[in-house]
């Protein structure tokens, strides 16, 4: 189907699909071919149109792990709307809070949407199978480079989130870069577990299908060796998975015992996994490339990328930066710091987004000049390979000395015995903060927390070790940090 793609994201995507591209559900074993896939984003994109949505305005999407809210997805972005994706849970249980904070003309989910946001802001509610097939050439609306593509919810919000702005430059350029990072070729297929709401899982699915690949959905993680079955049996070349779904794979799948013989790569992003952990699954499959990555939402996904070939040599990197990114770092005073030292990570280039929408203060503190202000503690060798440090606001002081929130529970994490560990600080009247660490026992193994104090420096002053049955997460499978702050404060006068 021709088109005429300009600046127009999903109209570039529709161009590059190739005779390979298509989507699978992989729990009901329905596939969406390349010439039905392009139809479909261009039908989803003229039935939003038609239903009275015009170039610009936004358009909430609940979105869960199927083909049919990507197809809604990147057709609200080939008909120049600006689409707004959303976990579908998020979306069901906070509808009108979401329309109050994009502006909303529209919300669709693929489910019953109920509430009463329709009611309350007069938006259109739309559900299901909106689009038609047809055989017509329905042309992409035209869009510049700056104009807005998607409200993007930053990841590890839960409820309403802060919504970053997402041009269709810093999609086209991120996508790009990300191609080149991995070197994907156009017969890749993408088994996907992560939401299309999470800018790693939109990313996935961006450069998959625009290198002229496929993507499988599968939304049965619950059962990770169904999702490792599918997997193999789908010919899936590229996984992708945030720091708990290979915690998951380590330690709740018969991974050990499967065979992946398509599989080319790993991908990894969402949080620093523990270093074993990597190390572990590139000792199990040494034929598939594992690739450590680091983004942010507010750098439209990929910032930088491991070369595989390379952890060998640096341990614990996250690799270079993306090949059309400028990266700096600098002290308090906005000073470049020598290589080698840590400071604050600043990061420029085209797929550095505008701001937050709506929120005028906030996109002042963290976008200045082109530059990202990333909030995130680093350090550059070099060769300009990054190894990144710690999070501003996730580190406490225990007298006087800064400590990584990080750091510690990589620390715990590497410990026999230990599936998963979230760590928070409580006020203490000596140390002046101290860790609570909330700790959930691999299957079937007896953890004593005298053990774990002993074997963590003494200077970490510790309030209490817990054990409990799972940590509080966000959609994308990430800690949700104002929970456990809640949880380990909850938790920490009762007996161990």
């Amino acid at each position: 189907m021709a088109t005429t793609s300009g600046w127009n994201f999903a109209a570039r995507l529709v161009e590059r699909l190739g005779p390979r591209s298509c989507l699978i559900d992989a729990a009901t074993g329905r596939t969406i071919d390349s010439e039905k896939l392009c139809r479909l984003i261009v039908a989803y994109g003229a039935s939003l149109g038609s239903a009275g949505l015009e170039v610009g305005d936004r358009v909430l999407i609940g979105c869960s792990l199927s083909p049919l809210s990507a197809l809604v997805y990147l057709g609200a972005i080939y008909a120049g709307l600006v689409a707004v994706p959303v976990d579908e849970r998020t979306l069901s249980a906070s509808a009108s809070e979401l329309v109050e904070a994009t502006g909303a003309k529209a919300v669709w989910s693929e489910a019953h949407l109920g509430g009463d946001a329709s009611s309350k802001h007069k938006v259109l509610s739309l559900e299901g199978e909106l689009a038609r097939e047809t055989s017509e050439a329905t042309p992409p609306a035209a869009r510049s480079a700056s104009d807005l593509a998607a409200l993007m919810g930053t990841s590890g919000s839960t409820g309403v989130p802060r919504f970053v702005m997402v041009s269709h430059e810093n999609l086209i350029a991120n996508t790009e870069a990300i191609i080149r990072s991995q070197g994907l070729g156009d017969d890749e297929r993408a088994m996907l577990v992560l939401p299309v709401s999470y800018c790693f899982g939109a990313s996935v699915l961006h450069t998959h299908l625009y290198q002229g690949g496929s993507v499988v959905f599968d939304r049965r993680f619950m059962f990770p060796d169904k999702v490792l079955q599918a997997t193999a049996d789908l010919g899936c070349t590229t996984f992708a998975g945030v720091p708990t779904v290979y915690n998951v794979l380590l330690r709740r799948s018969n991974i050990r015992r499967m065979a992946l013989p398509g599989l080319r790569r790993f991908l990894q992003a969402g949080g620093g996994l523990a270093r074993e952990r990597v190390e572990e699954m590139r000792e199990l499959f040494p034929q598939i490339k594992f690739y450590v990555m680091y983004g942010q939402t507010e750098a439209t996904a990929r910032i930088s990328c491991m070369d595989p070939d390379r952890w060998g040599e640096k341990p614990g990197s996250v690799g270079k930066p993306l090949d059309n990114l400028t990266i700096a770092i600098v002290d308090e005073e906005g000073k470049a710091v020598k290589r080698g030292e840590v400071g604050h990570l600043l990061v420029k280039g085209p797929s550095i987004c505008a701001g937050y929408f709506n929120d005028q203060e906030e996109t002042r503190r963290v976008f200045c000049d082109g530059w990202l202000r990333t909030r995130d503690f680093a350090r550059q060798d070099e060769e300009a390979y990054l190894w990144i440090e710690g999070r501003a606001g996730s580190f406490l002081k225990i007298r006087g000395t800064r400590v990584s929130l990080a750091e510690v529970e990589a620390r715990v994490m590497s410990m026999p015995g230990v599936y998963e560990c979230g760590a928070c600080a409580v006020d203490h009247p000596e140390a002046g903060e101290a860790l609570v660490l909330l700790i959930v026992p691999d299957n079937g193994t007896k953890l004593l927390t005298d053990d774990i104090r002993r074997r963590l420096p003494a200077q970490w002053t510790l309030d209490s070790i817990r054990l409990v049955p799972a940590l509080p997460k966000t959609s994308a499978g990430k800690i949700a940090r104002s929970a456990l702050s809640e949880l380990g404060k909850e938790l920490r006068g009762t007996a161990e």
